[in-house]
């Protein structure tokens, strides 16, 4: 709601100096127009100058009456003073009272920012940050990781797929183990760049050296790029002409940054980009909080989890969470989920509690079968 009054005050501002601008440009370009015929007249003319100045300046005085500009630059004023009051009480400058002082490693956090961008293809600002924090090594670690992925993706910008090729057949059997179809998915924009050459022979014959090893799992993909075969010559007016969208070719380029990612064991997502888009949505309730218990920071820096509960959008959610259905709290490190025989899961402590910590056996609270704490194995989300 904040937001929305914050983008409001914009738009006024915004609108007040359209307005502002569209009369004063308006404006001017009458003054020059008259400023234009004056000359001409004085100098075609034998009369005295001076009484054409005159006559400038009177009509000078009726196109733009001073008045009416500064009118119009004074609403300007008023709107652009308020907006910074406006911004500053929603975005408030101070938010040292929504953070805790934590020592942080520079090293570590010198490391995350060159990986940002490594991942965003700055190589040259990534070395620098390193060799001003003088840690090489992990410069020269990140920049290999990533810079063959860069190099595949600046080729695909030029709608050159073998480096992408040569990447997904070294790791074919990879990329199967993980269920994917990179590979086909970049036969198929290669065959498809072949045909829209004009040369049907040879894109059959690219679809059948690389398409029969998919055969057995793609089969009507496959049928499909084969029809596209009967309109070589005219592909853009085919039943199959949103195979030539550029969105397909976006599509598999980020499903092979995915891919690359995965089997580099990181995350597709820089975790600096993560960690600062949840901070941002995390911050408004916090500072609203600790603005209201402004006598609770000390409170608020030694307690070990958040003074109120804070939602975060789905994509910020990366780990299950099991509440136990007998004790109603959270797991923890130390409060773990544990299976039953049964197939029940409570928490350790729930177990504990009900076992006498393993002294005995006990029935599970949603089934009449006896439960040993021995048979209990610990859950991993």
């Amino acid at each position: 709601m904040e937001f929305n009054s914050l983008k409001d005050s914009f738009e006024r501002v915004a609108k007040k100096q359209k307005v502002s601008y569209s009369k004063t440009h308006k404006v001017a370009d009458l003054i020059v127009q008259e400023i234009d015929k004056a000359i001409q007249m004085v100098q075609s003319s034998t009369l005295e100058y001076k009484s054409k100045l005159a006559e400038l300046k009177k009509k000078l005085q009726e196109v733009s009456p001073l008045s009416q500009l500064e009118g119009t630059q004074k609403e300007l004023n008023i709107a652009l003073s308020k907006y910074p009051k406006a911004l500053e009480k929603v975005l408030n400058p101070d938010i040292s009272k929504a953070y805790r002082n934590i020592e942080f490693d520079s090293r570590v956090v010198n490391q995350i920012i060159a990986c940002h961008f490594y991942r965003q293809g700055l190589f040259e600002i990534g070395d620098c940050l390193i060799a001003e924090a003088q840690d090489v090594e992990a410069a020269a670690t990140m920049k290999l990781l990533f810079q063959e992925l860069h190099q595949i993706l600046e080729a695909m910008k030029s709608w050159n797929l073998k480096p992408a090729l040569k990447w997904a057949a070294a790791n074919s059997d990879k990329l199967k183990e993980n269920g994917s179809d990179l590979h086909l998915r970049l036969h198929h924009l290669q065959f498809l760049k072949i045909l829209q050459k004009g040369s049907r022979d040879e894109a059959l014959k690219y679809a059948r050296t690389n398409f029969v090893s998919f055969a057995g799992n793609h089969m009507a993909e496959i049928q499909k790029l084969m029809g596209c075969l009967l309109y070589s010559d005219r592909l853009h007016e085919s039943p199959y002409a949103h195979l030539l969208s550029s969105t397909n070719w976006d599509t598999v380029t980020e499903k092979l940054t995915r891919q690359f990612c995965n089997l580099l064991g990181k995350s597709y997502e820089s975790p600096l980009s993560v960690a600062i888009a949840a901070g941002i949505q995390s911050l408004p309730p916090l500072l609203k909080f600790m603005t209201v218990m402004a006598g609770k920071k000390h409170e608020w820096q030694t307690t070990k989890q958040l003074p109120v509960p804070i939602e975060l959008d789905k994509e910020f959610q990366f780990h299950s969470i099991f509440v136990c259905p007998v004790s109603k709290e959270q797991s923890t490190d130390d409060n773990p989920p544990m299976m039953l025989s049964c197939g029940h899961v409570l928490c350790k402590q729930s177990i504990n509690k009900m076992s006498k910590n393993g002294s005995k056996s006990f029935k599970c609270p949603y089934c009449p079968t006896g439960i040993n704490l021995t048979q209990c194995r610990q859950l991993m989300f």
